[in-house]
């Protein structure tokens, strides 16, 4: 299928739309209006109609989008049918709650391996997954064929790993520490960073508490 350049928030909010429909194809419901993904994904209905827009004509005015094959144009678009492989690197409190989160609820992300430098679990698997030393990080990559690694290591290890990590063919790295990675063209960065989604998010409540007053 044709790549389709489309604005970074809407690109995020695919999945939403995707996980959505899979819960209504279950429940065998036939087609779906913009006003109820709206109500479900908690995104103005013209934004999802601006999305979709991108895509050309996915559905009739007055009857609304067919659910199936809305289902299918995504399951396409979001490439369902491959499977992806996944790398941890870091395994402390945040590593462990993500290898046994491992993304169940989607069918083509997967945790393969992790690697961790604590002797405790090194040459264990842990939630279905073997963790490896950080001494075996680029071979395994290499030989796995690993593009996408999500990063927990601490603050001060976190560029050397990442280095280490793009040397041996990652280029894309969901980075769950507070530092801000550099890393060559080519490999792209997700930041997450709780600490500041959360202040985010106090700022709104707070926001609302001020204009009911």
């Amino acid at each position: 299928m044709e790549k389709i350049k489309i604005p970074t928030a809407t690109a995020k909010r695919l999945p939403l739309y995707y996980r959505y429909l899979i819960i209504l194809n279950e429940a065998g419901k036939e087609k779906v209006s913009s006003t109820e993904l709206s109500e479900a994904v908690q995104v103005d209905s013209a934004s999802i109609r601006r999305d979709f827009s991108y895509f050309g004509a996915l559905g009739k005015r007055g009857y609304g989008y067919d659910v199936k094959s809305l289902l299918s144009f995504f399951k396409k678009i979001l490439n369902q049918d491959t499977l992806t492989n996944v790398a941890l690197v870091g395994v402390g409190n945040l590593g462990h709650a993500l290898l046994n989160y491992n993304f169940k609820r989607s069918n083509n992300i997967r945790i393969s391996c992790a690697f961790d430098i604590n002797p405790k679990i090194t040459g264990k698997i842990l939630s279905g997954v073997p963790v490896y030393e950080m001494s075996e990080l680029q071979k395994q990559l290499s030989d796995q064929q690993i593009t996408i690694a999500i990063l927990t290591v601490p603050s001060d290890s976190a560029q050397k790993t990442a280095d280490d990590m793009v040397e041996a063919g990652i280029k894309g790295i969901m980075n769950f520490t507070p530092i801000r990675l550099s890393a060559p063209t080519g490999v792209r960065i997700q930041n997450v960073d709780l600490a500041t989604e959360l202040q985010t998010l106090i700022y709104f409540l707070d926001s609302d508490k001020d204009k009911n007053r």
